[in-house]
This record gives C-alpha cells, sequence and structure tokens, in this order.
C-alpha cells in the first residue's frame, strides 16, 4: 500500500537530494543485421535502430513529466559489434561507428554503447578489428561508447589483450589531445562484464538477451546521505538497515518508470539497476555517504569496510523492492563524477593504490581516473591488469575507465564538464612493469572457477 506519507517522502527525495532516474537504456539485437558489405551492414543498422528506438526519448520524457521523476538520459545499447560485424569484408570498423553515431543523434539518445569485443580467453578476426578501430571510432563520432571484456572467472585474463589495451588507450588520448583525451572516457575495459548494464560507457546488448529490452539505472546518493544525517551516533547495524531501507524506496521509483517506458514502447522489460552512481552536483555523492558515515575524509583508514557496507545494503534493498535487479547494482566510485572524491583526492586522502583497494567491495572498478599524459603504456596495463585480477579471483565486475591526458602532469586539473565533471591529476607508481606485460600469454583460471 502507498500511502500520503509515501509519497511525501518520494517527492521529497526528488526535490531535495538528487533522486533522479539516471537512464533508461534500450538494449537492441543487431543479430540479424549481418552482413558481407559493411555499406548495407551500416544501412541495416541504421534502420533497425532508428526504427526500434524512434520512441525512446518522446517517451521518456512524457514519463518524465506526468510523474516529476527527473530522467536524465535516454541511452541505447546495441549486440557487441565484433559479434555482429564480423562476417564483413573490411579490415575497420571506422564505418559502422559513424552510423551507430547517425542513429543515435537521429532518435536522440545521448550514448549509444556496443562498440565492444568479448575477449577474455582470445581474438577473433572480428575482435582484433574492432579493438583496433577504437581509438578512431572514438575521435570521429560523438555519442559512441566503447568497450572491452577481456577477463572472466571462468577464463582467466587475456594479457595479450590487457598489453594492447595500455597501447590502445594511449593512442586514443593522443587522438582526443584538444579535447583532454575525452575519448578515453568513452572506453571501459571489464573483467566480467554483465549483458544488462544500462550505464554507459560499458553498456552492451548481451547475447544472451532478448531482442530488444528496457533496462532502468537509477541513482540516489543524495538520498542516502540525508537518510543516514538522521542516524548520527547509532550504531553500524542500524546504519546499515537505514541503507536498505532507503535503497528500497529508490528502487521502487525506479520500477514504476521501468514499467511504465516498457508498456508504452511495447518493449520487455529487463532490469533495474540501482547504482549510486554520483554527479557533480552538489550532495550527490558516494564520498559524502562515506563520511557520513563517520569518516574524517573518504580514503581513510577504514572506507574500505564502510563502502562494503554499504553496497551490501544497496543490494539487499533493491533486492527487497524488484524481482529484476541486475546490471552492476551498488556503489560507484568515478572520481571526476563525484564531488566528495575529488575533494579528497586533492587534500590528499585518497590515492590510486586506495581507489583500488575499494574497488574489492565497490560496483565496478576504477572509473574516471585521470593521470598524467606520458604514464607508459605498459603502467597503463599494469592497472588494467591488477583490477581484472580483482574481478577474476572475486568472481564480480571490475571495470577500469583510465584517462591519460596529454600534456598534464599530477596537480593539474581537467575540466570534462556535464555529468562527466571535473578532476585532478592523480599520481601513478613510477616502477616498471613492462616485462612482466611483455609476456603476454593468458593467467589462467582461478581453482573457483570449477564449480559446475
Amino acid at each position: 500500500m502507498i500511502n500520503i506519507q509515501d509519497i511525501l517522502e518520494t517527492n521529497r527525495m526528488i526535490q531535495e537530494n538528487n533522486l533522479d532516474v539516471r537512464t533508461i537504456t534500450m538494449g537492441i539485437s543487431l543479430r540479424d543485421c549481418c552482413h558481407p558489405d559493411i555499406d548495407v551492414f551500416c544501412d541495416n543498422i541504421y534502420r533497425k535502430i532508428t526504427h526500434n528506438a524512434r520512441d525512446l526519448v518522446r517517451v521518456g520524457t512524457d514519463i518524465e513529466e506526468e510523474y516529476g521523476v527527473p530522467i536524465i538520459n535516454k541511452r541505447i545499447s546495441v549486440t557487441p559489434i565484433a559479434i555482429v560485424a564480423e562476417s564483413c569484408k573490411t579490415d575497420s570498423y571506422v564505418k559502422i561507428a559513424y552510423a551507430l553515431d547517425r542513429a543515435a543523434k537521429e532518435v536522440g539518445v545521448n550514448f549509444i554503447g556496443g562498440f565492444s569485443a568479448l575477449v577474455p580467453k582470445g581474438y577473433t578476426k572480428g575482435d582484433r578489428t574492432l579493438i583496433k578501430s577504437i581509438p578512431q571510432a572514438l575521435a570521429e563520432t560523438e555519442r559512441v561508447c566503447a568497450s572491452v571484456n577481456l577477463a572472466s572467472t571462468s577464463a582467466g585474463i587475456n594479457m595479450d589483450c590487457v598489453r594492447e589495451m595500455g597501447e590502445i588507450i594511449k593512442m586514443t588520448a593522443e587522438l582526443t589531445k584538444d579535447r583532454d583525451a575525452l575519448g578515453c572516457a568513452k572506453l571501459v575495459i571489464f573483467a566480467n562484464a554483465v549483458e544488462d548494464n544500462p550505464f554507459m560507457a560499458g553498456a552492451f546488448h548481451g547475447v544472451g538477451e532478448a531482442e530488444t529490452t528496457i533496462n532502468v539505472g537509477v541513482s540516489g546518493p543524495g538520498v542516502v546521505k540525508r537518510a543516514l544525517e538522521e542516524a548520527r551516533g547509532r550504531d553500524l547495524g542500524v546504519v546499515a538497515e537505514i541503507i536498505k531501507k532507503t535503497a528500497f524506496k529508490i528502487t521502487r521509483v525506479g520500477q514504476l518508470v521501468a514499467q511504465e517506458a516498457s508498456k508504452r514502447l511495447h518493449v520487455p522489460f529487463g532490469i533495474i539497476d540501482l547504482s549510486l552512481a554520483p554527479t557533480p552536483a552538489v550532495g550527490d555523492s558516494v564520498a559524502y555517504i562515506l563520511e557520513e558515515i563517520g569518516l574524517e575524509s573518504c580514503g581513510a583508514p577504514g572506507t574500505t569496510a564502510a563502502l562494503a557496507m554499504l553496497n551490501d545494503a544497496v543490494k539487499k534493498g533493491g533486492l527487497m523492492a524488484s524481482s529484476f535487479v541486475g546490471g552492476l547494482s551498488g556503489a560507484f566510485i568515478p572520481v571526476s563524477e563525484d564531488a566528495g572524491m575529488i575533494a579528497a583526492v586533492e587534500r590528499g586522502a585518497l590515492s590510486l593504490e586506495k581507489l583500488e583497494a575499494m574497488t574489492c567491495v565497490c560496483s565496478v572498478g576504477l572509473d574516471m581516473i585521470v593521470v598524467p599524459g606520458d604514464t607508459p603504456t605498459s603502467t597503463i596495463s599494469g592497472i588494467i591488469a591488477d583490477e581484472a585480477a580483482i574481478g577474476v579471483i572475486n568472481n564480480k565486475t571490475t571495470a577500469v575507465r583510465i584517462i591519460p591526458v596529454p600534456g598534464k602532469t599530477v596537480g593539474d586539473r581537467v575540466e570534462f564538464g556535464g555529468l562527466l565533471g571535473h578532476s585532478p591529476v592523480l599520481k601513478v607508481n613510477q616502477f616498471s612493469c613492462e616485462t612482466f606485460i611483455n609476456r603476454g600469454g593468458r593467467i589462467p583460471a582461478p581453482i573457483r572457477s570449477l564449480t559446475n
């Protein structure tokens, strides 16, 4: 039963605490678009995307106006292009990225994800072509996002791809250096990537998904922080319970929006992703939640434990509210998008090494990390390898979105604008891992993979 108090509380969460639906993402399968002629393939995917998503933005806007729930982004994810484009007789997929970008602009979404490859055990020809195309594709399109899944608990870590992605990230940074390496903000490297993630830049429409789906990502760090302000002085069991109950309420808002969007678009509902995804908006910060729990600053001793409790309580609350919670539900820690994280880095409380420790218990990984432009490719690959290992060993999704900005060094500040925010340049360990990275090969799957 919904009573007047619940309605008033939800209204307060929206108006005062930055509660929003971060994204409605329509997943679209492109498996029936394959063709050996790349021009025909591009026409096929353009027509299918613009047909299926033609009403996505309008419906999202209508729901926003009718229910008073801010819906910040409307987005599209597609089948990994490395899979569906493999029959094309071509040595570059950049033309496909152009077609995706045109389709995204035509229907009015701000991002389209799925310029992706899945290579935890090795490459196919299509995988190699796509990865090689990433720097130019991201430099020459506005709305296309790319991702590469190079590790999984069942397969291990593809260290050849780890080495290559260090090079790809540096190339992307160089090609977009006039925009502070913004192309790298549209590229995510995964271990254990999920098929129903609605958040960019890592969203793609998995091969196990339906023809089309609606996945909704809900956020609300400000709501959680406000709830915890009422629990100052209480023990951590009470704190966890408050977070869980608040996450339940947030998820119910997302469930309403998802069901309405699904019904109006005649597209099956997939999942609700309850992720405490911060924005540069004042108060909309995961770091501020951790500090409200009792840390002087995010990054202080105890940060990882507090984040673990937060992440677990958010998932428990979401699961109470919906039978279809998925994606990457939990807490995100993207540095440039979180005002509290930015402040913690600037005051010296939060380092790259502490962020890595926090990724053991958060929902994703090292996200929107700005590093000096002269960081060696092998060092970037080493950071990717470390994060992949955390995901593989712990059977969880981890990711790296790292931005080496040409001409910038430690202490400089980089402005991206919008939801991407801004960030100081973080210090990177100067000791080399080049010999390790250049060994290549594959790190075998851990013993926990043998569970069937």
